[in-house]
């Protein structure tokens, strides 16, 4: 079937950048276990990536909590949108929570019939899983062999993997002026605040414009 071809193609495209995630959550002084339990617990690329980067800039514990809260409340979103096509219960909802991100629920909200929308999300939602857990974990053991990560340059693994989560969004004038905007907001405020908090605060500028949209 076309939706479980999508939902493998997408899920191994996305499950192997896990690979990014691994190799700098190591650079960021984090060990293999710590780095393979954000991956099986957190599941959420961008919150990962927001944990390691804040914690390996020297920020607090409450800082990359936080960050990683903020960018993970659209899977709430996502959640709504979900529950009525699903329709599941007891423990199955919460498997289906942890697997409910955007591509899974991409691949869900695409199809026609209600069907192919719960054939989509698990295919995607675990497949995903499986290749982002996977990779994850083949990333922080390679860069764990090398030694200094730093030394082979993937200390700039994060800010690099934020870019490539960040840009395929700015299609328009107005998310590309929102991103100008977070870009000054937050290189003004690094001199004066402790590391994480720049990021915090350019979330709630985004949130601040989006709420009054």
């Amino acid at each position: 079937m076309s939706v479980k071809r999508d939902s493998f193609s997408l899920s191994f495209a996305v499950g192997a950048y896990g690979t990014a995630f691994g190799a700098a959550s190591v650079t960021a002084h984090f060990s293999v276990l710590q780095t393979c339990l954000l991956s099986l617990l957190t599941f959420s690329g961008a919150s990962q990536f927001a944990v390691i980067g804040v914690l390996g800039a020297g920020g607090s514990a409450l800082s990359g909590i936080a960050t990683a809260t903020l960018l993970g409340t659209r899977n709430a979103l996502y959640g709504l949108r979900m529950a009525p096509i699903l329709k599941v219960r007891g423990v199955k909802r919460v498997i289906a929570a942890q697997v409910t991100i955007d591509e899974s629920t991409a691949i869900a909200t695409a199809q026609n019939s209600n069907e192919d929308q719960k054939i989509g999300f698990w295919h995607t939602g675990f497949g995903v899983f499986i290749f982002w857990n996977l990779f994850t974990l083949l990333g922080a053991l390679g860069a764990k062999a090398i030694g200094n990560p730093s030394a082979w340059g993937l200390d700039a693994a994060v800010p690099a993997a934020f870019i490539g989560l960040v840009w395929p969004r700015l299609i328009d004038t107005k998310t590309r002026l929102i991103a100008g905007a977070a870009i000054v907001l937050s290189l003004a405020l690094v001199p004066f605040t402790p590391s994480g908090i720049p990021i915090i605060t350019t979330a709630v500028l985004a949130i601040i414009v989006g709420w009054r949209a």
